[in-house]
């Protein structure tokens, strides 16, 4: 989840040289909060083959209010450099995480069907990058558990950089916001930062075991 000004520069720098910075047709420059891509050029000479987010944003099940906005989901095909394709997506989930099992359904959906342009997926290796925002304990309707999420991950025959069942207290995030800036319901003082702070198991790389396997893991 980045800005525009992170893509531009991001673009233009150090990564420019050695990856292909990849964003969304259509950037959200209203939020300026836009999922992207970096493809390391020697591995994706060629880049992106073509964008498919909105294939995945039409594959939501009908009439279910999923909530996602412009920039949120970045979906795109590639080819490596020995010619094997890929779908390689990335996604930053709403706070609650309602929008995670949605997002992955209509992808996968995308994946395993033939669409309306005829572009087949089916033999595409996938790797999904995403900010789940997944909770140790989530409630129902509310806040996304991350073992529910696990095992609508696994039902897609998908693993997980922390595995097939993820540890809810493998947190990715960990932190806590002063009263210094606007979203004051997220704001907590310093000595509740466990208890009232942001703590919690949000961040995966989804892939097929079948495609690749896991040797090391690891969070700064």
């Amino acid at each position: 989840e980045v800005s525009s000004a992170f893509i531009n520069m991001a673009s233009e720098g150090a990564l420019g040289v050695t990856h292909h910075v990849i964003y969304p047709e259509k950037i959200d420059s209203a939020r300026d909060q836009n999922s992207v891509l970096l493809l390391k050029k020697s591995t994706f000479p060629n880049g992106s083959s073509s964008e498919i987010t909105s294939l995945v944003e039409s594959a939501f099940e009908e009439g279910a209010k999923v909530p996602v906005s412009q920039g949120d989901i970045l979906a795109i095909t590639a080819d490596d450099a020995d010619g094997v394709p890929y779908v390689i997506a990335s996604f930053h989930g709403d706070t609650n995480g309602l929008a995670t099992i949605p997002v992955l359904d209509a992808l996968m959906k995308v994946v395993r069907s033939d669409n309306e342009n005829s572009l087949s997926l089916s033999g595409h290796k996938l790797i999904f990058g995403l900010d789940a925002n997944t909770y140790e304990s989530g409630k129902s309707g509310k806040m996304q558990d991350v073992l529910e999420f696990g095992k609508k991950y696994v039902s897609h025959d998908l693993t997980s950089c922390w595995g097939d069942v993820p540890n809810p207290k493998q947190y990715t995030t960990y932190n806590a916001r002063t009263f210094l800036q606007p979203q004051l319901n997220k704001a907590c003082k310093s000595t509740q930062k466990k208890l009232n702070g942001d703590v919690n198991p949000k961040d995966f790389i989804l892939f097929n075991s079948k495609d690749f396997g896991l040797e090391e893991v690891w969070k700064d």
